[in-house]
């Protein structure tokens, strides 16, 4: 096998493995080879060249790429001389795994929240209602003390993103110093 045939099929090993673990954050695997096709790139790319890599359409490859600047791993770089937007990828991963997780993991707890807030105001409605039976009532209280629990997980989980968040999480679990790239 050609010494370029080994590096490009390492590379899209890497590339389809990296989307497959991007998909568990949301992010589907075509935006996560256009992350891996972007991060093994050492010059940034155009749109144009993109799409012909990854043979997507220029609407897709424009709506992906969107959507990576969203998730703050793909950034629009200028350089002198080239009229077309160019982008490369970001390379903290530290960095991009606080904010996919941050975002996606407080919109889920808020959610959660939500729910559990509402279904505890309709809880002790039935529990002081003189009206309501007392199975009912039973089954309201052991609800009840099920949801306050789930609560004070959801209060814990918030108190991770903001570790994750602030970096403290670093000093919990230190990140290995940086070797020279």
């Amino acid at each position: 096998m050609k010494d370029v045939e080994k590096l490009e099929k390492a590379r899209s090993r890497c590339i389809d493995s990296l989307a497959q673990n991007l998909h568990l954050y949301g992010v589907n695997q075509s935006v996560g080879r256009l992350y891996g096709l972007l991060y093994f790139n050492e010059e940034p790319m155009t749109l144009d060249t993109m799409k012909d890599e990854l043979g997507m359409s220029k609407t897709s490859m424009s709506t992906s790429v969107r959507q990576l600047q969203e998730l703050k791993m793909v950034e629009k770089v200028w350089k002198k001389g080239t009229r077309k937007d160019l982008y490369e990828s970001t390379d903290d991963w530290y960095q991009t795994f606080a904010d996919l997780f941050s975002v996606k993991w407080r919109k889920g707890i808020q959610s959660n929240i939500d729910h559990i807030s509402k279904s505890l105001g309709e809880l002790i409605e039935l529990i002081d209602h003189s009206d309501t039976s007392d199975e009912v009532k039973k089954a309201a209280t052991i609800d009840k003390e099920k949801l306050e629990y789930a609560l004070e997980y959801y209060d814990w989980l918030n108190r991770l993103v903001d570790s994750i968040e602030s970096k403290e999480i670093f000093n919990l679990i230190p990140k290995k110093e940086e070797a020279s790239r």
